[in-house]
């Protein structure tokens, strides 16, 4: 199985291959546009992200294995590619491993300075979020 730095490096491996941001915006939207819509149950108040200028839903459930399946969706087509990006990373890791390995792709990728402050907070609070989880989650299984 991959782990959360082969995730990443896959990534960082992609977007380098475009020198264009426009380029890398549309690998956003395409990404973004290859994800699964989220069931309308888990599109609820309580799974929207606070802190994002556009609506961001995240569902995480802890699988019967120890890991987490991370399931999201934006109504921003590349809002939707970064949460995309993140659900790749970190869906189908333990709490542990999603705790200890901060996404370093959004830096590599040259991500961050390419947002607006506005998305940058969105995806400061988006991994904020899924880190929540995973701590909740591994507080849970060592009761």
């Amino acid at each position: 199985m991959s782990t959360i730095k082969d995730k990443q490096e896959e990534i960082i491996e992609e977007f380098n291959s475009f020198d264009d941001w426009m380029d890398r915006y549309q690998l956003l939207i395409d990404l973004g546009g290859e994800q699964p819509p989220l069931d309308e149950q888990y599109k609820s108040d309580s799974n929207l992200i606070e802190g994002c200028q556009s609506r961001v839903w995240l569902q995480a459930d802890l699988m019967p294995d120890g890991t987490v399946r991370f399931l999201a969706e934006s109504d921003a087509l590349i809002v939707k590619g970064i949460v995309s990006l993140l659900v790749k990373v970190y869906s189908g890791h333990t709490p542990d491993e999603i705790l200890d390995n901060e996404p370093y792709f959004v830096e590599a990728i040259g991500l961050k300075e390419h947002l607006s402050p506005t998305r940058s907070n969105g995806l400061v609070a988006m991994i904020k979020q899924m880190k929540m989880y995973a701590l909740a989650f591994k507080t849970k299984q060592g009761l």
